[in-house]
């Protein structure tokens, strides 16, 4: 058996090419008011393949191989721009008021917690 190497490298690599971009993966750019909003993406991938030879006792004869690819897309945020000016947003990651309106149900238990403790204590 021959491992075509080169052959599925072009094909996965033309597969990737198409197919693993904003587009497919969270969108197209859109328009939000004056802002224009642009989906970004990191694509991670790796490749791994080994062969080797070795005798079978009934045949005299012995072979094998492997092959093995792995792909992951995260998206990373927007990049936002209105008139000149462009910034990045992260995708996942609240901001400003958003991010404190996260940490209002930790703050009510933590009150809860804290008047339970002063009724034990009265």
């Amino acid at each position: 058996m021959v491992l075509h190497f080169e052959e599925l490298l072009k094909q996965i690599t033309e597969f990737i090419r198409t197919e693993a971009k904003t587009e497919t993966v969270v969108g197209e750019q859109f328009k939000l008011g004056e802002f224009i909003c642009v989906p970004v993406i990191k694509i991670g991938m790796g490749f791994g393949s080994g062969e080797g030879e070795g005798i079978e006792k009934k045949t005299k004869t012995g072979y094998g191989m492997g092959a093995g690819a792995g792909m992951g897309i995260e998206p990373l945020g927007f990049l936002v721009t209105k008139g000149e000016e462009i910034s990045f947003i992260e995708a996942g990651k609240a901001h400003g008021l958003a991010a404190a309106f996260e940490k209002v149900p930790d703050m009510i238990e933590k009150i809860y917690e804290n008047r339970g403790k002063a009724k034990e204590t009265a």
